[in-house]
């Protein structure tokens, strides 16, 4: 398979594991406490990925400025990121959770042409409207019109910091993929972050607060720690670095899609024929954000 086809097929791959991560948060912050679950999730990953780090890679000797760079990456995309991510599930459903992803594409978008002077075809501009259609029709079950008319609540706003977040996160990534190699970056950005959360963890005093989690509990963290970030965000960071963040990011639309799908197969949630048009218009929208373009 050509590199590029399997960068692709990592990214499918990685919106799955993203969009099961929600149904795997809102399990895991009915049971405890949303700085412990994060902390133990990038505790996990930390250990996953420097395991593979000390493996394939020799090992890193940073420096001072590379550590500041690592560390702005776990400030957005670990700290930052689950805590907004976490906390806002708790007073949202997974699946209108979702809806926050689809504005991520958009605002990389519109991040890179500012601050990169990364220039935006028609094509793929359609392409990203279109993808973000089919996300709205998706998460509001074929009525849009009820996110826009209904008021937005805490937990909506608290998930927008989310988006915000890893928007930040993927504008750094973009600059550490010069310095690191996906593995070391995505080890450091979690390593630093982690450290953050620990931190906070430590001082609610909630880091050992296991009394209330059950096996799903616990295999909702595992499987955020190894699967929803050690291979995940090691597969994004290698594909901002060979395709770049907007092309990268055009495939966070597919999250909210698989989201919703995994809670019509896990939780037994109805699929009308409006969700299924939704997740069309997604995959069309990816297809022409990553279609070759002259402009």
């Amino acid at each position: 398979m050509p590199a590029r086809a399997t960068i692709y097929v990592k990214l499918v791959l990685t919106a799955l594991f993203w969009g099961a991560t929600w149904i795997a948060g809102r399990v895991a912050v009915q049971e405890a406490a949303p700085l412990t679950i994060a902390s133990w999730r990038f505790f996990i990953a930390s250990l996953a990925l420097g395991a593979l780090l000390l493996t394939n890679e020799k090992l890193p000797r940073w420096s001072p400025r590379d550590w500041l760079l690592l560390g702005a990456l776990g400030l957005t995309g670990v700290f930052l990121y689950n805590m907004f991510f976490l906390y806002g599930l708790k007073q949202v459903e997974a699946g209108r959770g979702a809806l926050v992803t689809a504005l991520i594409p958009v605002l990389i978008a519109i991040a890179d042409r500012l601050f990169f002077r990364q220039p935006m075809s028609r094509l793929r501009t359609l392409g990203v409207a279109i993808a973000l259609s089919g996300s709205l029709l998706v998460v509001s079950g074929g009525h849009p019109t009820r996110l826009l008319a209904g008021e937005v609540g805490f937990g909506e706003l608290i998930l927008l910091g989310s988006a915000l977040a890893w928007v930040a996160y993927t504008l750094f990534s973009r600059l550490a993929s010069k310095r690191f190699t996906p593995l070391a970056m995505t080890f450091g950005g979690c390593l630093t972050g982690w450290i953050m959360l620990t931190c906070g963890a430590l001082a609610e005093g909630t880091l050992f607060a296991f009394d209330r989690l059950t096996w799903q509990g616990w295999s909702s963290i595992v499987f955020l720690g190894l699967i929803g970030t050690a291979a995940a965000f090691t597969w994004y960071s290698e594909a901002i670095k060979q395709v770049g963040s907007t092309k990268s990011a055009a495939f966070i639309n597919l999250v909210p899609v698989f989201a919703v799908l995994l809670g019509a197969l896990i939780l037994g949630e109805r699929l009308p024929a409006a969700v299924l048009s939704g997740g069309a218009l997604v995959i069309v929208g990816v297809f022409l954000t990553n279609r070759p373009s002259k402009a």
